[in-house]
């Protein structure tokens, strides 16, 4: 819907990216009557996301999936290689889905072909307001008052702030963020290449940063090349063919000859959280509330979990007849998200500075640890279920149907 609109709805979410158009599909899949607002997506973007199971079905129980599936590549096992030159180098793990009984952890999906697929199901089951930006938003006892740059104006019980890390929605609420860097950028692309990656996610453990190809359709993969801020620019100003040699030299060997597909683009690494995850009728989704490196494949599917638990406990709250923007929803989703977010934040970072570090211990420490994986198959079956869902219990739209 474009043009100036006034409306009252249950739930108003702030940004039209992949979590919030998912998180007001969500809303709506379970009964609230829910307005989307934000600019389209860029048609143009390049860039994968590789989502856990969880988020497949999620995607699966909205109506996404089956628009998004022919484009997507299977992620059948991920593979971790020490390449950090360290004295104790540690071996080589492959973690296979088939040894949790799952025919894949999850997909490869371009973000393009998601974030369409998302639009069409929210412009038919949301109000989808398209706006340059949100001028401003007002919360109150009652409810939150939100205003577009077109003069559009909104009311909602309840807003949903999936506005970024530089978030209107989290500072119109009061919510302090805590926010690091990393001394790092990823550069992230699309390549081809002469052998096949047998439908296996490769990271390279390196002293600067992880090195991760991911599995796309065909002999096709997605790079994200994590190096110091130096050494990645250095890298975005190689043209093509001295890029694609460079980095067949870091994938020692492991897919043949490669040729560029996409240009390259390169992001500064940071780190941010945000505490409390909800306050003053405004919930945080995404980035607007954790912005973890492009290690782990954790981002989206952090924020399609935020966006299925704040679906879930709105829609408990309407049904027992609360308040769904009220403190006590609020203070549900915030403590529901809470232990999920802080350990992948936590685990992430300490990850990424373990392989920075220039303390020697460190890096035996973290030999031993993936030695452990590799010889213990319980403790391997362990993390792999908990590094793609969280302990706690899933939100009813992550739960398949029986």
């Amino acid at each position: 819907m474009t043009g100036i609109t006034t409306g009252d709805f249950d739930v108003a979410v702030v940004g039209a990216g992949p979590a919030g158009l998912a998180a007001g599909i969500a809303m709506a899949e379970l009964g609230l009557v829910t307005a989307v607002i934000g600019p389209p997506a860029d048609p143009r973007d390049g860039r994968t996301a590789a989502l856990f199971q969880s988020s497949i079905t999620f995607l699966e129980r909205i109506g996404a999936w089956h628009a998004i599936e022919p484009s997507s590549a299977r992620l059948a096992a991920i593979r971790l290689i020490d390449a950090t030159g360290a004295l104790f180098r540690a071996p080589e793990v492959t973690f296979r889905a088939s040894d949790i009984g799952s025919p894949a952890f999850g997909y490869n999906v371009p973000n393009a072909v998601l974030t369409a697929a998302l639009e069409t199901l929210a412009a038919a089951r949301t109000t989808r307001l398209h706006t340059a930006r949100v001028t401003s938003i007002a919360p109150s006892e009652s409810g939150v008052t939100l205003t577009t740059a077109e003069g559009a104006r909104i009311t909602c019980r309840l807003a949903a702030a999936a506005d970024g890390r530089q978030s209107a929605g989290r500072a119109a609420a009061g919510i302090p963020v805590k926010s690091w860097a990393y001394d790092q950028a990823a550069i992230v692309c699309t390549f081809s290449h002469s052998r096949p990656h047998d439908q296996i996610s490769t990271e390279f453990h390196r002293r600067c940063g992880p090195l991760t190809v991911v599995p796309g359709p065909g002999k096709r993969s997605n790079l994200v090349w994590v190096d110091n801020i130096a050494e990645a620019e250095r890298l975005a100003s190689l043209d093509d063919d001295a890029f694609s040699t460079e980095l067949a030299q870091h994938l020692q060997g492991l897919l043949g000859s490669l040729t560029l597909e996409t240009p390259r683009r390169m992001f500064p690494l940071s780190g941010q959280t945000a505490e409390p995850l909800a306050k003053n009728r405004i919930a945080l989704i995404g980035e607007a509330g954790h912005v973890i490196p492009p290690i782990g494949a954790q981002g989206l599917n952090l924020s399609f979990r935020d966006a299925a638990t704040l679906a879930d406990i709105a829609a408990t709250a309407r049904q027992a007849g609360e308040d769904i923007g009220g403190p006590n929803a609020l203070a549900a989703y915030a403590d529901a998200r809470r232990f999920d977010v802080t350990s992948r934040v936590w685990t992430i970072d300490l990850l990424n500075r373990s392989l920075l570090s220039e303390f020697a211990p460190v890096h035996a420490a973290r030999g031993l640890g993936l030695f452990a994986l590799k010889t213990l198959p319980a403790l391997r079956r362990h993390l792999m279920r908990e590094g793609i869902a969280p302990p706690n219990a899933m939100p009813r739209l992550m739960q398949p149907v029986i």
